[in-house]
């Protein structure tokens, strides 16, 4: 059974530890990149595909007449027809909660960076300011304690649950979003999207980016949002709206935001977002979920996907 690995490279440039791949009765191919226009062709003969963020379109599964399984390195599963998939008895299967203690205390770091003004404050014991203080301390940055605030959660999936408990730990109030058009599990009490958008002091998105949730929140949702509110985006860059968010923070309208995702990765043509003068906003690499314990768990989930695959019975399976 031949298998190939598209974007082998994404999952990093130090050692992982492969072999619960390698110990698959599968004869793998591992490509350190794979451009969309190369996938069709490096799937060829493949029985399964592993990857990451390399697409997969209808194309290309249709010209791969052997193909069985495609697993996803990630959770999202946009990189995929999965429409396609089903019409050629293809199984997509993901990962899901291997970054969870890499994620949550990325958007945590996030979260006490804007509320605790860590970059401004730093800036002010290194450049200078602090010394001319009539003072021991500098003050000139508002601080709010998270103690007694709301915090609300756009998805209540594994992630969203795992920033809610280090919420509850700070003493804040915890809501989940309910979704315009969506049914929502049982279990877990949902707030009415534009209720939950005007109570919440910290908005946290943990949803997968799909035709209901592209363009979730944009200037409307930013409206309704008290101009003490922080917004969080470490899901993915389509979920927010990024010429309304920098505009939101240029008006006041909101009082902080940070995003670890873009819509388009890496932003090669440039972005909105990457602009200093952009007030109380911080964005990182897409690098929330690169801990290194993640990733190899990631490897080892893979490989377990796989193994339940070949043994008829599917993990994971989204389509």
């Amino acid at each position: 059974m031949n298998g190939v690995i598209l974007d082998c490279d994404s999952l990093g440039p130090d050692s992982l530890d492969l072999s619960p791949l390698h110990n698959l009765p599968i004869n793998w191919t591992l490509y350190p990149d794979c451009s969309d226009q190369q996938v069709a062709e490096r799937i060829t003969d493949a029985d399964i595909v592993l990857t990451n963020k390399a697409m997969v379109s209808a194309l290309a599964i249709n010209q791969a007449p052997r193909l069985k399984l495609i697993a996803l390195m990630a959770t999202g599963t946009n990189q995929v027809d999965l429409e396609a998939a089903r019409l050629q008895d293809v199984v997509v299967s993901n990962a899901i909660g291997y970054g969870t203690g890499s994620v949550v205390q990325h958007c945590w770091a996030l979260i006490l960076a804007l509320t605790t003004k860590l970059e401004s404050y730093h800036e002010t014991a290194v450049g200078g300011r602090w010394q001319e203080s009539r003072f021991f301390c500098s003050m000139d940055f508002p601080v709010r304690e998270l103690s007694g605030k709301v915090m609300g959660i756009v998805g209540a999936g594994e992630l969203g649950m795992g920033v809610a408990k280090i919420a509850e730990a700070f003493g804040m109030q915890v809501i989940f979003a309910g979704l315009p058009g969506r049914t929502h599990s049982s279990g877990i009490e949902r707030v009415a999207f534009d209720t939950f958008l005007s109570r919440a002091d910290v908005v946290s998105i943990h949803c997968p980016l799909t035709a209901d949730t592209t363009g979730l929140i944009g200037d409307a949702q930013f409206a309704l949002m008290k101009n003490t509110t922080i917004v969080i985006n470490s899901a993915r860059g389509g979920i927010v709206n990024e010429t309304a968010l920098k505009q939101a923070l240029i008006n006041g309208d909101i009082a902080g935001a940070a995003t670890d995702v873009l819509t388009v990765e890496p932003p090669v043509e440039g972005n909105v977002l990457l602009d200093k003068s952009i007030p109380n906003l911080i964005v990182t690499p897409h690098c929330a979920w690169v801990a290194q314990e993640a990733r190899q768990t990631l490897i080892n989930q893979l490989a377990d996907n796989i193994a339940g695959f070949l043994d008829g019975k599917p993990r994971n399976q989204v389509n």
